[in-house]
């Protein structure tokens, strides 16, 4: 008979284990000594610690399922509680209780994990839907159809909720993007029968551009281009593949109008610059004719002047009142000198003038002698009162006096 602390063998050769409940046949043993067939036990019990190491870390140490480790548990308890190994056995059973601890341990942890991994994926779906509605309603095309592909790309990467609830969020949030999708269409739908229409407006102003390209009537031409411009303006952008050629159509035949405007323009602004120059020497030829003294011969030398300017043709705006004035000075001086020259050699106003100078020195006389005779009676205030009216009447003879000798009288 043989033994150890954990069994032993007796003399049949059937081996024994010592456990708390008592001693348990683990095998018969007839094929070598006791001792080998303690050592083949012991290895078996060996073979067992290393097994419930190897689980213990695998739980520890990786993703093992909790299915998985209780299936792994379950068969090695069952060996463990066969006895078929020789060593300390309840402390291998305890080492698999703690093991079942810890099993249901991280399968409550991952329970609670999944839990909230399901809340946040709830509420971030939830999130995604609440925007997606909001995207629904905007106007900010591009930005909002791309923005709504990224969200499918995010709920696809987020777990799945539960059946029902996972339906009604994805029910609301396709939904979102169909009216999203509809309102789209319906805008860009609008958009190219609006571009149709400007399509259409555009090649009615073109083709009027393009006609008026070769007029001549500048100044109502280039007005209508102008309300034809406001009028390209109010129509609105034509598909893109139109709108380029017609814009270049309309451009160029604006163009040909407005080159041959200026060419025109240019030539005419160096004609009136010359005639300008031309004016100008005329002007001062005529001012030369001022001071008058030979009116005879300065009305003649004037209307040959005014005959060469009226055959010269239009000189620059901004210029013209400066020049046509220094003219108009010297016809003014011209004028004023026939008028003094008809006064003096008028017959009839030569006889009222010397009327006229006559009575008045007549009039001075009298309030002469009565001031005179007032002064001699000692009634000085009616003298002042006379002196006082002698002297307006002395203005106006003095007045008088001086027109006459415009007559030469």
């Amino acid at each position: 008979m043989s033994s150890d602390p954990w069994g032993r063998v007796d003399e049949t050769g059937t081996v024994y284990v010592r456990t708390a409940d008592g001693e348990k046949v683990v095998g018969s043993w007839q094929a070598g000594t006791p001792e080998e067939a303690l050592a083949y036990f012991e290895r078996k019990y060996e073979g067992l610690v290393v097994e419930i190491g190897l689980l213990e870390k695998r739980v520890k140490t990786t993703d093992l399922s909790a299915k998985d480790a209780t299936a792994a548990i379950d068969h090695i308890r069952h060996q463990v509680d066969e006895h078929h190994a020789v060593g300390d056995l309840d402390a291998l059973r305890k080492r698999l209780d703690k093991l079942v601890e810890t099993v249901e341990a991280r399968r409550e942890e991952r329970k609670a994990q999944k839990a909230k991994q399901t809340d946040e994926a709830r509420h971030a779906k939830e999130a995604l839907v609440a925007e997606a509605e909001e995207l629904a309603q905007s106007e900010q095309w591009r930005a909002a159809g791309e923005r709504l592909r990224a969200l499918v790309d995010t709920w696809k990467g987020l777990p799945r909720l539960d059946r029902k609830s996972d339906d009604e969020l994805w029910h609301r949030f396709s939904h979102a993007r169909s009216a999203f999708s509809k309102r789209r269409k319906a805008h860009f739908a609008s958009l190219d029968a609006q571009r149709e229409e400007a399509r259409k407006v555009k090649e009615r102003l073109v083709a009027e551009a393009e006609a008026l390209s070769g007029s001549t009537d500048w100044g109502v031409t280039a007005a209508r281009y102008r309300e034809l411009m406001a009028d390209w303006k109010a129509a609105g952008r034509a598909q893109r593949e139109h709108e380029d050629d017609l814009w270049n159509r309309f451009r160029g035949a604006q163009d040909v109008f407005f080159a041959a405007r200026s060419e025109v323009f240019a030539e005419r602004d160096a004609e009136q610059a010359e005639n300008l120059k031309l004016k100008e020497e005329l002007a001062g030829e005529a001012e030369k004719l001022l001071p008058v003294t030979d009116l005879k011969a300065a009305r003649a030398a004037f209307r040959s002047i005014n005959e060469r300017w009226e055959a010269i043709g239009h000189v620059p705006r901004d210029a013209r009142p400066k020049v046509e004035g220094r003219m108009h000075t010297v016809e003014r001086a011209i004028q004023e000198a026939e008028e003094a020259e008809w006064r003096r050699t008028n017959p009839e106003a030569r006889a009222r003038a010397a009327g006229l100078t006559g009575q008045l020195q007549d009039a001075v006389d009298k309030l002469q002698r009565q001031i005179d005779a007032a002064r001699a009676a000692g009634n000085d205030a009616k003298a002042d009162k006379l002196a006082r009216e002698l002297e307006g009447r002395q203005a106006l003879l003095d007045q008088a006096l001086k027109g006459l000798q415009e007559f030469g009288g």
